[in-house]
Order: structure tokens, then sequence, then C-alpha cells
């Protein structure tokens, strides 16, 4: 029942960048300004212009759009990250040890995956109107959501923290476990900035 649900909020994020990438056409000097000083307050700047900035279009001037695609943005990244990392297992090298460390690892992502998932269903359940009481559950629950995943993010890294691994897929894997969890981070900060 999860990896269904994981699977079609996946879907519907993919669906969800294609179709604002699509309206991207609208995408006016002052939209991309907005996404571009909304990112400069994030942990981490210009990961967060690159990955948003295509999207401004769709994101207007709405924070809350703006944090939607940052949630979208880092699902699919840490999707893609959890295929690699499935096909890591597959890899005939591997010793014992760097198998157990790269299954855990996966573990790690795929409970990144679903966490971020269930804060897009949060967000998209949120009203449109004033903020409420309603509006700070839904903000309180996409924060420790997203934290959870940042939290599954470090300890897969710390998985990989031997020395003696093999080089080559310690490095692919960090590399992008590292670029999720700075999406990511990115993303809580847009949720963050909701409130204030």
């Amino acid at each position: 029942m999860a990896t269904k649900i994981i699977l079609s909020s996946l879907l519907f994020s993919l669906y969800f960048l294609a179709t604002i990438a699509e309206n991207n056409a609208n995408n006016s000097t002052t939209s991309t300004s907005f996404v571009q000083a909304s990112c400069r307050a994030t942990t981490y700047p210009t990961v967060c212009i690159q990955s948003l900035t295509r999207y401004a279009g769709s994101i207007k001037h709405n924070p809350r759009q703006l944090a939607h695609t940052a949630l979208a943005v880092s699902l699919h990244s840490a999707w893609s990250t959890r295929v690699f990392i499935h096909k890591l297992t597959n890899f005939k090298g591997l010793k014992r040890r760097e198998y157990q460390a790269i299954r855990d690892c996966l573990e790690e992502i795929a409970d990144s995956v679903d966490q971020i998932g269930q804060s897009i269903r949060e967000i998209k359940s949120m009203g449109q109107g004033p903020p409420g009481q309603d509006f700070f559950l839904h903000i309180s629950n996409m924060q420790t959501w997203v934290s959870a995943a940042l939290t599954d993010c470090t300890t897969c890294l710390d998985e990989l923290s031997d020395t003696t691994y093999n080089r080559r897929i310690k490095h692919s894997v960090r590399s992008r476990v590292t670029n999720v969890a700075q999406i990511t981070t990115n993303a809580l900060a847009l949720i963050n900035h909701l409130v204030a």
C-alpha cells in the first residue's frame, strides 16, 4: 500500500514538474527574481536557484507554489537516487560490508522518498484561504516529515563513512545523497518561510 502511495506521489510530482516547466513560456523577469530572492534565504542558494528557476513562470510570486515545487524537485531527486542505489545492490564486486552499507542506505533513501511524498500530499491538502489553525498543523506535519527525510539522508551518508569502501561507488552515492539533502534542506527552508 505504501509503495502505491509513494508511486502515485512521484507520478503526480513528475506530472506537476512537467506541467509547470511547460508553462515556463510565461516566465517573466519578476517571477525569476522572486524565485532567486527566495532562494537566497536558503542554506544552499545556488542549488535552489539552479533547481527552481526553470519553474519560475508557474511559481509566479506564490510562496506556497514555490514550496510545493521545491518538494516536487526534492521527491524527484530522492527517487532517482533510490533507483541508482538499488542498481548498485546488484553490483558483483561489492564486499559484504559494502553491500550491507548500500542496502542500509537504500532503506534510508526509500524512507526519505516516502516522507517527502507525504509532505507533497500535505501541501496539496492545504486550503487556499488565509492561514488558520489547520494551516499551522499542515506546516508542522511538513516540517516533521522533511526533517525526518533529512535525517535519513544523514544516516545514509554515515553508513558510507568507512574509508575501506570502494571509492568510486562511495563517491557516486555520497554525491547523489548530498544533492538530495541540499535540495531537501532548501525545500524545508521554503516551507518555514510560509510561516513567516
